[in-house]
């Protein structure tokens, strides 16, 4: 069984623990890949009916705890070829937030540009329901207006989205 990083306030590592054993006042580490293409859009994914934690929200493309002996970088590149069958990427890093809430995480945003029909992504099923592309004025309105339909840290992701559409 994998055991997850734990973290202190300032995001230094002081443990690892299995999913099972994580307790509310515990800080861990995501990652998440906010993917683009050339047509102003971003990939969503919605996660699966059988998650436990939030199934059949939307999210970004890719995300992941980290796993302990993984950094953010080596733990959004391995998600990213599990839940979408990506290979050989160089994702750029982001912003890093913190997320205070029912879970308290740090979360190191990456992006990656890439221009991809959506039958090209070989996607995994007990992870994803279904993928995407959404254009990011779209994307914003529905996190502001649908926002039961998103992940509950949506919200925080809106300056990433909207830095995309500004490149």
């Amino acid at each position: 069984m994998s055991k997850f990083i734990i973290v202190d306030e300032s995001d230094n590592i002081i443990g690892a623990k299995e999913r099972s054993e994580i307790l509310p006042e515990d800080i861990y580490r995501v990652s998440g890949l906010m993917l683009a293409n050339s047509n102003d859009e971003v990939l969503i994914a919605r996660r699966a009916y059988t998650k436990s934690h939030d199934p059949g929200k939307w999210g970004p493309a890719v995300a992941g705890t980290v796993e302990e002996g993984e950094t953010y970088e080596q733990n959004i590149i391995k998600e990213a070829e599990e839940e979408l069958g990506l290979v050989n990427i160089k994702p750029i890093p982001g912003p890093k937030i913190f997320r205070n809430a029912e879970h308290r995480y740090f979360a190191q945003w990456f992006i990656l540009k890439m221009d991809k029909p959506i039958r090209e992504f070989k996607v995994q099923e007990v992870e994803v329901a279904e993928i995407k592309w959404i254009k990011i004025e779209e994307l914003i309105d529905a996190i502001q207006n649908q926002h039961q339909d998103f992940l509950a840290g949506a919200p925080q992701w809106l300056d990433i989205v909207k830095s995309l559409k500004d490149e």
